[in-house]
């Protein structure tokens, strides 16, 4: 196993019904859910679309399979990078306003893939003005729904962060702000790199942090500024580079936050879907914006939503 991959046994025993991915553009995740909905095992590893496509995608799933004793008949559902134009099989995006149930049961099956696999649709906004896509995020929102959060205004933080409207369990509209992208791009591609933490990662400095995302929610227009500011208090008044790093953070969060209170009616509760370290770096920006959050695990919520659409999908089938 290599330093890219990781696997997850959770003990329950039992067969499994079926193997739920979420394949990203950079990594990949996979876990084998029984029929009551508990996962058994999985396993992650940074091969996502961008290595599958080189490697073949059959290659890297029945590999991932295989290291987890999967029977040869399970059937796949996929959400993700592989339903892409450059993935395995272009899964067709449904349009919004977009049932979240009926996305889930729109799979599109891969052919000669040696078992039944199928990968579900994104869904695509496709408003002249605010044209938008979104790829697995749909499956995560599938899974809120499943938890009582059919209704309101919902934000996934990653790489490219979604704000979605939600009502009666549909996709009314959406957003995505690019946010983790660049933050990585600013931290490791440009002339910041010289002024932040060696890694280029946000350490927890919450002062710092806190201030970036006082000054972008205060004035937005002067983001691009500030962020000059970062290389010019490296050089003139020795800035700590760690605290650097998490204004960085600060800024572009709080920029994002700034244009989601443009994103229609911002009032009222947000339903915040997210693991790991971006829960505290959100779950502060929005105290700090003035949005009341209730935070739902987003791994939690995939798990479930992925776990529906193979009941949509292979139900029938299996216990025929």
């Amino acid at each position: 196993m290599t330093t890219t991959e990781a696997s997850l046994d959770l003990g329950f025993g039992g067969e499994p019904f079926v193997a739920a991915v979420d394949w990203g553009t950079s990594s990949f995740r996979l876990w084998l859910i029984d029929r009551a909905g508990r996962v058994l095992s999985g396993r992650r590893s940074g091969q996502g679309m961008l290595e599958a496509a080189e490697t073949g995608f059959s290659a890297v799933l029945e590999a991932h399979l295989h290291a987890l004793g999967a029977p040869l008949h399970l059937p796949v559902v996929i959400c993700g990078m592989a339903g892409a134009r450059q993935g395995w099989v272009e899964a067709p995006y449904a349009d919004t306003p977009a049932d979240l149930a009926a996305v889930a049961g729109a799979a599109v099956p891969v052919p000669q893939a040696g078992r039944d696999v199928r990968i579900l649709p994104g869904v695509a906004q496709r408003d002249r003005l605010r044209p938008d896509v979104m790829r697995g995020e749909e499956t995560q929102l599938l899974g809120l729904t499943l938890l009582g959060h059919a209704n309101g205004l919902v934000c996934l933080p990653g790489t490219h962060s979604k704000w979605v409207r939600l009502d009666g369990g549909c996709i009314v509209e959406f957003a995505t702000f690019m946010t983790g992208e660049l933050y990585a791009v600013l931290a490791k591609h440009s002339i910041l790199r010289h002024s932040l933490a060696a890694d280029g990662s946000a350490p927890e400095r919450r002062e710092a942090f806190a201030g970036g995302i006082a000054d972008a929610l205060d004035a937005p227009a002067l983001t691009t500024n500030r962020l000059f500011a970062l290389r010019a208090g490296g050089l003139l008044h020795d800035r700590d580079p760690q605290d650097a790093a998490a204004r960085l953070s600060g800024l572009l969060i709080g920029l994002e936050l700034a244009g989601v209170r443009q994103f229609g009616d911002a009032a009222g509760e947000v339903i915040l879907a997210v693991s790991g370290p971006l829960q505290a770096l959100y779950g502060e920006a929005l105290a700090i914006a003035g949005f009341a959050a209730r935070t739902v695990d987003a791994e939690d919520a995939v798990h479930r939503g992925l776990y529906a659409a193979a009941r949509y999908t292979f139900l029938e089938e299996v216990t025929a």
